[in-house]
């Protein structure tokens, strides 16, 4: 297993009506992974690998966990896919059932409206290359407020379907926005998600990156800045932290308990893997 100059980066979508989950691993930086996470028996398991940049924020998985759709970009410019493209596949792999090549980095991606139905993030080609019976595209469906043309588009409404409330967003300086989301834990405590869009962002983080805090019912603020992604799952506050998932062993009385390594990420390399289909 080599050594990577940073952990690696972690994110997570969680199925709403099973106890599936894909997360997302980036690490070097133009390399990403797709591992299954099989929530019953918190089971990691490695399906693909992509030698390119997966944008998380432009993901979603169904309800049902079956399927999950996604922006990609490898940069072959001259290629069939453009060089960028967003795919609907079956969870937990890359392989596209849908297929729009894109060609650009703007937009892209989408979220599921249920078990079958998606909407598709801004694609110029609104027709798939490849098709499926499997899932359909609502090309009737608008998802409201817009927050940008890159990842903020899709990633802010996942975020308020899932449970999340939007509290602030500040665009006063394009160079340097964010916006604060609240989730409502047990016992009156609140998760504090804080979403960064900025150009110039810390080392070893992207443009797009969260940090996180829990607010006590007091008011009180535990800042927890090393936390990259975190939710409220199964009853429990899961988080990433340094390439590792953890379950925070929260009480709804005295907050968080001591915490339980669910997975380390780190030290995976790169395999050549087919999709069973």
């Amino acid at each position: 297993m080599g050594e990577e100059r940073f952990p690696a980066r972690l994110h997570v979508l969680v199925a709403l009506e099973a106890s599936e989950a894909l997360v997302i691993r980036r690490g070097p930086s133009k390399h990403c992974c797709v591992l299954r996470w099989d929530r019953r028996r918190d089971e990691f398991t490695v399906a693909q690998w992509l030698k390119g940049r997966i944008y998380e924020r432009r993901a979603d998985i169904s309800p049902d966990g079956r399927h999950w759709i996604y922006f990609a970009m490898n940069g072959q410019w001259q290629s069939d896919s453009k060089g960028s493209w967003t795919a609907v596949a079956r969870t937990p792999w890359l392989k596209a059932i849908e297929w729009y090549p894109k060609g650009d980095c703007w937009q892209g991606g989408g979220l599921f409206l249920d078990n079958r139905r998606y909407w598709l993030n801004g694609h110029c080609e609104r027709q798939a290359s490849v098709r499926s019976r499997e899932v359909q595209q609502d090309p009737a469906y608008s998802p409201g407020e817009y927050y940008s043309g890159e990842c903020p588009g899709v990633y802010y409404h996942r975020l308020q379907r899932d449970g999340w409330q939007l509290r602030t967003r500040d665009t006063g300086n394009r160079l340097d926005a964010s916006a604060i989301f609240i989730k409502t834990l047990p016992g009156g405590w609140q998760l504090l998600k804080h979403c960064h869009e900025q150009v110039g962002a810390p080392q070893g983080k992207s443009c797009y990156w969260d940090d996180h805090g829990l607010i006590a019912p007091d008011g009180s603020t535990q800042a927890l800045p090393d936390w990259e992604w975190a939710e409220w799952v199964d009853d429990r506050l899961i988080y990433a932290e340094s390439g590792c998932l953890f379950d925070a062993r929260f009480d709804s009385r005295s907050g968080i308990g001591e915490a339980q390594l669910l997975h380390d990420f780190n030290g995976y390399q790169f395999q050549q893997t087919e999709a069973p289909y």
